[in-house]
């Protein structure tokens, strides 16, 4: 993932140089690649190419990516540690960084129009759409939003849950179906399994993130530790309690693995994923 995300994104000799440095700093050399993982695991179900999943693979984490540049700029969360390594506005400034999130966006469905991911232009469309969903308003950015304004506030766990399914969730399910509809044509119900296996571990995903933000250090995370708590926002933790969130993970982690009762062996890279998820120690 690391060599085709490094062959799709702008060289920095190519002008202008500091902005495209600025993209190349900011995705690679760091990170889990579970999103590009996900998308991976989700195209060997339906038996895709993987030439045609680095792709899609790569636009789900220059998405991930740029919404992390934005996250940590002083506006958002205003944080100088992400991936192990200075936050982009650090290493270059807010000016740089904000921009360099912005093109990243912009490339990645530039590489989803440019590229053929499906022989039905129509399903290649479908995963244009569903992709812009989970990055906008209905998704990511939405549940971003929702997260800064509930600094300081009180929530429900259905509240909570309800952040977490777009600010998190969403394009991690997007990941596991843009994989899928890579391949062979899949039925409605195989799909919505998918889509099930996608919510359950874009929420167990969050819920690990705040266990790991109470118990884990900054150099192991490769991010600031206990940032969530010093900022009063609420959390799984802060809601359930360590013990009750880490039973919920594993909750969650069962539901998924359910999820995919009824496929056979080519998607057990999902359910090693879903393990991996619940878990990993960073």
């Amino acid at each position: 993932m690391e060599a085709a995300l490094g062959d799709l994104l702008p060289s920095k000799s190519i002008a202008p140089s500091r902005l495209h440095d600025a993209m190349r700093y900011s995705v690679l050399d760091g990170g889990k690649r579970v999103r590009p993982m996900l998308v991976f695991a989700g195209g060997l179900v339906s038996d895709a190419d993987p030439a045609r999943l680095a792709v899609a693979a790569g636009a789900v984490e220059m998405i991930h990516a740029y919404s992390l540049v934005h996250d940590d700029m002083p506006c958002m969360d205003d944080d100088v540690l992400r991936r192990g390594k200075p936050t982009t506005h650090v290493e270059f400034d807010e000016a740089t960084a904000l921009l360099a999130g912005d093109a990243l966006q912009s490339l990645a469905f530039q590489l989803l129009a440019d590229n053929k991911l499906s022989d039905d232009p129509a399903i290649q469309l479908k995963m244009i759409q569903l992709f812009a969903t989970a990055c906008g308003s209905r998704g990511m950015a939405g549940g971003q939003a929702i997260d800064l304004d509930a600094v300081g506030k009180s929530l429900t766990l259905p509240e909570l849950e309800y952040m977490h399914i777009l600010k998190t969730g969403a394009l991690i399910r997007a990941s596991v179906l843009m994989g899928a509809h890579c391949g062979r044509p899949m039925q409605a119900a195989e799909l919505e399994h998918l889509d099930r296996y996608g919510k359950c571990v874009g929420l167990a995903f969050q819920v690990v993130d705040d266990v790991l933000d109470e118990e884990s250090d900054s150099t192991t995370l490769g991010k600031t530790a206990g940032k969530d708590r010093e900022a009063n926002k609420p959390t799984y933790t802060s809601l359930m309690g360590l013990a009750p969130a880490k039973k919920f993970a594993l909750e969650l982690l069962a539901d998924a693995h359910e999820a995919l009762k009824g496929f056979d062996a080519r998607a057990d890279r999902l359910r090693q994923l879903a393990d991996f998820i619940v878990h990993r120690d960073r």
